[in-house]
């Protein structure tokens, strides 16, 4: 990946810096404006190489840009200071499947046998689609990005399974075909839409009522545009009830220091 991507600038770790000391808080989509954002899960070693084969598995919703040596806070080739103990704004911590906690820093529950994966994040393409004139309605309001637990079926690994979570962007039909062709050079944070209208083929009852982040409005002209979500490992942590793990809480990112610019597939 390294060969692929470039670090440039400081615009990550000066975010990363106010989110360590408490100043940040809330979702980080549009925060560094360039610079890729990522999900985290963090593991217990004994479920590190079955979760590995499970984005390898689904890599739309499970994107792995970087997977960090075991015990280590660290993300060398995101970021040269970062520490994922701290850098971002929520986390949140699981037990046995069930969501314990939601603080702001887990060293108090680090542990030496934990692996961490970093997940493409959609906030990355938004950039592209924002310079294109796409208007990216969760942004404009100020607001998280709506997400909805599916009846899509992940592709099964070892002992993880579970539903493909989306992420929601609505748009007029004629931005929808350029978000498409937009979002498509982008493999490494989720790429094209995997559903374009009608939720209720996907499993989702009502699109004002989403499972994670905030409802937008959907104008009259206006259909949803659904894209493979980084929050999936999330609804299949729930499922599979390991007896440790942390996440990120859903909006609330990795910011490194890699450019978007530099996960074009074109």
């Amino acid at each position: 990946m390294d060969g692929l991507i470039s670090i440039h600038g400081d615009a990550g770790a000066r975010e990363r810096r106010r989110i360590r000391t408490g100043a940040f808080t809330g979702p980080t989509s549009g925060l560094a404006p360039g610079n890729v954002q990522a999900n985290l899960v963090i593991l217990p070693r004994a479920l590190a190489h079955d979760f590995l084969r499970f984005a390898q598995a689904n890599p739309k919703p499970c994107p792995v840009l970087a997977v960090s040596d075991e015990g280590s806070p660290a993300f060398p080739s995101l970021g040269a200071d970062l520490d994922i103990r701290t850098d971002l704004p929520l986390y949140r911590v699981w037990r046995n499947g069930e969501l314990v906690e939601e603080p702001t820093d887990v060293r108090h529950v680090w542990r030496d046998d934990l692996v961490s994966f970093a997940i493409g994040c959609s906030f990355s393409f938004e950039e592209a689609l924002i310079e294109d004139g796409i208007e990216v309605r969760h942004i404009a309001c100020d607001t998280n990005v709506p997400m909805y637990r599916t009846n899509i079926p992940c592709v099964s690994a070892g002992v993880f399974h579970g539903p493909l979570v989306v992420s929601m962007r609505p748009l007029t039909p004629a931005r929808a075909i350029r978000a498409v062709q937009i979002t498509s050079r982008f493999p490494s944070v989720h790429g094209a839409p995997v559903h374009l209208g009608l939720p209720h083929l996907i499993g989702i009852t009502d699109i004002n009522k989403p499972d994670y982040g905030d409802a937008v409005p959907i104008h009259a002209d206006e259909m949803p545009v659904f894209w493979a979500c980084g929050v999936t490992p999330q609804a299949v942590i729930a499922q599979v009830k390991p007896e440790f793990c942390i996440t990120h809480a859903p909006g609330s990112m990795l910011i490194t220091d890699l450019r978007n610019t530099s996960l074009s597939a074109l």
